[in-house]
């Protein structure tokens, strides 16, 4: 079986997160972050084609119930527009990555942005849907 290349997103207002990885390896790497300033969908567009990625995975918020927030629906509207742009586009459980990332990095002892707090919870994401793969 060849070889899958995987884009994944934590949507946010302010940033996008983004991570990829590949299906021989199974290791989700942050990648970049991207700013929301009206050329994001563009940038995704670029990148699905620069990484030759067959699967957008999307990370979708819930509350701790599980349940659906604002947040949600705005991540649904923004994936809606993907829809064109990703040759399979899925949605992945976001429970506490950003919380888990940043713990991640405070770990490190190294100094660290939002920006890259977004871009490993993708990569955490990421690697939480290859591992139902």
């Amino acid at each position: 079986m060849a070889s899958r290349t995987f884009l994944a997103l934590d949507v946010g207002e302010k940033r996008i997160g983004v991570a990829i990885a590949s299906s021989g390896v199974h290791i989700a790497i942050p990648f970049e972050t991207i700013e929301t300033d009206g050329n994001e969908i563009a940038r995704i567009s670029q990148l699905v084609l620069e990484q030759h990625a067959d699967v957008v995975v999307v990370g979708y918020p819930r509350n701790q119930s599980g349940e659906a927030t604002a947040q949600t629906s705005y991540v649904e509207t923004f994936a809606a527009q993907l829809h064109d742009i990703a040759p399979k586009l899925v949605f992945q459980d976001e429970s506490l990555t950003s919380v888990l990332a940043e713990q991640r990095l405070q770990a490190t002892g190294k100094p660290y942005q939002k920006g890259d707090i977004d871009a490993l919870a993708a990569a955490l994401i990421l690697e939480d849907y290859l591992g139902v793969l």
